[in-house]
């Protein structure tokens, strides 16, 4: 399974690719989606659904794993976050593909075993799980991989298999 993991961001989108069997994952690639602070918000949504969709393209993925996001106090912020995360979703759904929402825990305890783990420590289980030489940088492709971990043992589960399932054939069943 080919799992396309994104933290979510309207400055940086992070992306990380990994290819799992449900007990290991290989690394496939990671970076981020930057949009320029000056550049209008349309500009910057039109350029991250541009970005996201050629990379959807080039790879394929069977899944999509995203961030749930938690509001802070700049809501300024966690709109133009939002804005990006629906152009994201949007994207996804244009090319049929299943998106799966975890929270900052879920992906703590799937990578660490921990979910009061330090970023530091995610990064690092980031790092030895997919046999990395180092930790992936920036911090939002590290953050998108470990989203991609988390669904890989998630979506290993029945469960998983079954959401999975329940997510294709209703795609399916919607565009007759």
């Amino acid at each position: 399974m080919v799992i396309l993991g994104i933290d979510p961001g309207i400055a940086t989108v992070g992306f990380g690719v990994v290819i799992s069997d449900g007990i290991h994952s290989k690394f496939v690639n990671c970076g981020v989606i930057s949009t320029p602070a000056g550049e209008r918000t349309e500009k910057r949504l039109w350029d991250i659904f541009q970005n996201m969709t050629e990379l959807i393209e080039r790879y394929t993925p069977d899944a999509m794993a995203i961030e749930e996001l938690f509001f802070n106090n700049n809501q300024k912020t966690a709109v133009n976050v939002c804005q990006a995360r629906g152009v994201i979703l949007a994207c996804a759904e244009k090319f049929g593909l299943p998106i799966f929402e975890y929270t900052p825990l879920q992906v703590k305890v799937a990578v660490c075993g921990y979910g009061r783990a330090e970023k530091r420590q995610v990064q690092e289980m980031t790092k030895l799980q997919l046999k990395l030489s180092r930790i992936p940088k920036p911090d939002d492709a590290a953050d998108a991989l470990a989203l991609a971990i988390c669904h890989a043992s998630i979506g290993a589960s029945k469960l998983g298999e079954l959401k999975t399932a329940m997510l294709k054939a209703s795609k399916k069943t919607a565009g007759k």
